[in-house]
């Protein structure tokens, strides 16, 4: 039963070993499964159903059924009725299912169905052990089992509502039951364990790399995609169960709701029950024990109860899982070298620093056989050996239906909701920042106003991040306004509050304890709560300490306060840390110091705030015109192309004159005479409405490449309106199907258009297209050079372009038609039409199925055409002779090159 192609032998021999175990036994191993059944169902439902046909699993009748359910509904709905109506049968029905999927996965490099098939035939009985065990869980003393009890209605307690710091629920005094509120996130698992994961998975799950279309399909074709209740189980990668498990993802992605909604299934039973005791610690709070701890003093400290029992609790390691929330907020690094000189902990009463402590309980020196969950965001991994690690997984946020989900719950109202969320989708700049919970939630509370108002004037919405955020700042201000003094004091109060974030933004900080606020003269008043949150720590630790309730407000009040209140020096310290930034720390903060600059973004604070200072927006100004994106897209000193790191970068500028929104600003950075190469650089939609927005404040552009940017149909409709302004586009290889056509069509019947060359090579557009893009070159008179390599033009394709190609109003002087499965037909009828083109010079044939039966009209075109002097036959059917005869053609005229 290898790896390899299955053989029916393999099939066969895969059942026998299924028919071992009882009835009762595969059903519960098939229903551990059903997960996995489904999800990978769901990613090709065509090809499953085909394989339970041929093995007449199922009829094709029944497949019809499901086969239509997924045209009519879609593939998760008709995955799960599949999946449910087989595991409902018999055991012979899940004996078919398995045999499918055992077939499949000769031939279908899936990662979750690979990893399903070696778990059961590597790990069967042990499994089923394992199954029952996370089930019932262990048999304890019954003075252990009480402490248990005890423990668990108080995790229970203290996780069974979601925190949502500073939401409405705050304000209305009201908390969500976790199960009603909790909304799942998407993870993945990289199953190749390399060093670079962490880089790979923070592109992953930042927004701006990649989106929602090219990340599904990277975890469906690569990517095992996890759940939480799976995050310990057997690993087929490394064939064991893990003991060390990484969660990552960026800030405000749910790393810790995730944990925290961990915590409450095990506390109520729902999964791993063969950890007996869970101890959750967050790094956050650890930072203030001070220097030097031990892990017996952790556990006393935020588990008091637990102190007379505890001794006896940590006897038995394998039965334990220490949970440490936010690696990333440590005072101090991780060291997991394998070959560290680190002293570690050897017993629990070691006094050691935390950081030491963690390392120890991962390295297995310190209570050899317990499991660790850690949790960070992805840059924290970059300098980690994660190597020690058994899983690390990474949080990609919300899909579309989880967005969907969240929305509806946030609002209470499906029509509400829907008008929401169908604003954030034209938007597509707030969208895709909604990959991320806590985003959403703040696009939620900021957008509330604008479709709940009672007000006759409707209330303006926002477009750029920065507007985002300006409303719901406000929306705080005007739900806490029974708190707040008068509007001078509430400027003083921000300002205060700005200068705390610009602090903890240069000095890394995320967390303040009480002497911060007194540092910064801030009272601890009700009115801090709209942007400040408490931090209680363990029961035995009086102190409390604040953060604000997400990062990125931290970094909108550390760009505010230089417009409240704005000194030159602290200005430039912080311009000085974000030219010397190299990790995109102050990228975001950037983008809203930008986008204050503008005076309709800032002016709805400004209400409440007072004037903002002229002097900081003319520094952002000055800063803006400086900066040279043209330095990253460009070619470097020896030749070569700049690599896709630095065209983000100069996506990144793009995106802060975006916030500006500033058109004469963007037409001094800019300039008419821009040749912008962003090829092979993912493009996600949001990205092209930016580029788009770039463009639309210049009078032209010369050049835009965007080959390989996958930008499709989506994105290029984002760029349509803007097309027509560039003299030179270049759209190769980018997966464009017949509709993008229409927007490349307005471009060219466009009165205003520029474009002089046109490349769409290596696409997919057919010959109904054709029609459109024939009668779009029949108006447009400013077109010379058009590529079309690689599509699939054939006869009727080519038909309709050639009316615009013969017309006398068609400019164009080179055409390259490589490679369009053209035949002798389509050159007869292309001859035709181009002969006597007074402006063709430059003629490409290459790569079609041309036959010495379209000689003669070759030869006429080539003698036919004045203006001709290249023309390229090569990889066509000619004879030899044939081929030698159009060679001797070239002499006829001087210059004239043929390539055959």
């Amino acid at each position: 039963m290898s790896a390899g192609l299955a053989t029916e032998a393999d099939v066969e021999a895969f059942e026998q070993y299924l028919g071992n175990f009882t009835s009762g036994q595969l059903m519960k191993l098939s229903q551990h499964f059903r997960p996995e059944f489904i999800y990978v169902t769901e990613n090709d439902v065509p090809a499953v159903l085909q394989e339970l046909t041929i093995r007449k699993a199922i009829t094709h009748q029944k497949a019809q059924i499901y086969a239509d359910l997924e045209k009519h509904h879609d593939s998760t709905k008709a995955a799960e009725t599949l999946v449910d109506d087989i595991l409902a049968e018999s055991k012979d029905a899940a004996l078919g299912l398995w045999k499918c999927f055992f077939a499949l996965r000769s031939r279908w490099p899936h990662p979750n169905l690979q990893g399903m098939v070696e778990e059961i035939i590597q790990n069967g009985d042990a499994l089923l052990e394992e199954i029952l065990l996370n089930e019932a869980g262990y048999n304890l003393d019954p003075e252990v089992k009480a402490c248990q009890e005890e423990h668990k209605s108080i995790l229970r307690e203290q996780t069974r509502t979601l925190k949502e710091s500073g939401s409405r629920a705050q304000l209305e005094g009201q908390s969500f039951p976790i199960l009603n509120r909790y909304v799942e996130i998407k993870m993945i698992s990289d199953v190749h364990f390399r060093k670079q994961s962490a880089e790979e998975h923070e592109a992953l799950a930042a927004a701006g790399e990649l989106n929602e279309y090219r990340l599904r399909h990277k975890m469906q074709a690569e990517l095992e995609q996890i759940t939480a209740d799976r995050l310990f189980r057997w690993c087929f990668q490394s064939r064991r169960l893990p003991r060390s498990v990484m969660v990552c993802g960026v800030a405000g992605v749910g790393k810790t709701t995730l944990v925290q909604k961990f915590v409450f299934d095990w506390a109520t039973e729902r999964h791993y029950q063969k950890f007996a005791f869970v101890f959750l610690f967050s790094f956050r709070n650890l930072n203030a024990l001070g220097p030097t701890t031990s892990l017996e003093r952790l556990i006393q400290q935020e588990y008091p109860r637990l102190s007379n029992k505890l001794q006896t609790i940590l006897q038995e390691p394998k039965k334990l899982l220490f949970i440490f929330d936010g690696l990333d907020e440590s005072n101090s690094d991780l060291d997991l070298r394998r070959h560290s000189t680190q002293a570690l902990c050897l017993q629990v009463g070691d006094v050691k620093p935390v950081n030491v402590i963690v390392a120890s309980l991962l390295k297995q020196t310190l209570l050899e056989g317990c499991s660790v969950l850690l949790t960070s965001r992805p840059n924290k991994l970059v300098h980690l050996e994660t190597g020690i690690l058994h899983r690390v997984a990474s949080i990609v946020g919300f899909l579309s239906r989880e967005r969907e989900r969240y929305f509806r719950n946030f609002f209470g109202d499906d029509v509400i909701a829907n008008k929401a969320l169908a604003y954030v989708r034209g938007s597509q700049v707030l969208y895709t920042l909604c990959y991320n919970p806590s985003y959403c939630w703040i696009t939620c509370t900021a957008l509330q106003p604008c479709f709940t108002s009672k007000m006759g004037q409707p209330l303006p919405l926002p477009k750029t991040v920065t507007q985002l955020f300006v409303s719901y700042i406000k929306y705080m201000l005007a739900n806490h306004s029974r708190e707040l003094p008068g509007s001078l004091e509430v400027r003083e109060v921000l300002i205060k509050l700005g200068w705390l974030a610009d602090y903890g933004l240069n000095n890394h900080t995320l967390v303040f304890d009480q002497n911060y606020l007194e540092a910064f003269a801030l009272d601890k008043s009700p009115f801090l709560t709209a942007f400040l949150v408490e931090n209680i720590q363990g029961s035995s630790v009086s102190q409390v300490t604040y953060s604000f309730v997400h990062l990125t407000i931290q970094e909108f009040f550390a760009a505010l306060v230089h417009y409240l209140d704005f000194k030159e020096e602290n200005f430039q310290d912080v311009m000085a840390g974000t030219r010397r930034n190299q990790d995109g720390e102050y990228e975001i903060f950037s983008r809203f110091l930008c986008g204050l600059s503008h005076p309709a973004t800032r002016a709805p604070l400004q209400e409440t705030l007072g004037t903002f200072s002229a002097v900081t927006t003319k520094r952002v100004i000055e800063w803006l015109t400086k900066m040279d994106w043209k330095v990253f897209i460009n070619m470097d000193a020896g030749g070569r192309k700049r690599n896709v790191g630095n065209k983000r970068k100069a996506m990144n500028i793009f995106n802060l004159l975006f916030e500006a929104h500033n058109s004469q600003l963007v037409r001094l950075v800019v300039e008419e005479t821009a040749r912008m190469d962003f090829s092979e650089l993912y493009l996600m939609p949001v990205d092209c409405i930016i580029l788009a927005y770039i463009i639309s404040c210049c009078k032209q552009i010369q050049h835009l490449n965007l080959d390989s940017c996958l930008i499709q149909v989506e994105g290029l409709q984002k760029l349509g309106p803007q097309l027509h302004i560039i003299r030179d586009l270049s759209l190769s290889n980018n997966d464009l199907r017949d509709p993008a056509i229409k927007d490349i069509a307005c471009a060219l019947k466009h009165s205003d258009c520029k474009l002089e060359s046109l490349s769409l090579a290596n696409n997919v557009f057919t010959e109904p297209c054709c029609e459109d893009l024939g009668l779009a070159l029949l108006e447009n008179q400013t077109l010379l050079r058009l590529d079309l390599t690689k599509n699939k033009l054939q006869e009727r394709g080519l038909s309709y372009l050639l009316k615009a190609f013969s017309s006398p109003r068609c400019k164009i002087k080179e055409l390259v038609l490589r490679e369009n499965s053209l035949s002798d037909a389509s050159c007869r009828t292309l001859c035709s039409a181009l002969a006597g083109k007074s402006s063709l010079q430059l003629l490409n044939l290459n790569g079609n199925y041309f036959t010495d039966g379209c000689y003669e009209e070759m030869c006429d075109l080539i003698l036919s055409s004045p203006a001709l002097t290249e023309i390229r036959l090569s990889l066509n059917q000619f004879s030899p002779e044939k081929e030698e005869s159009l060679k001797q053609l070239a002499n006829l005229r001087e210059g004239f090159i043929i390539h055959v």
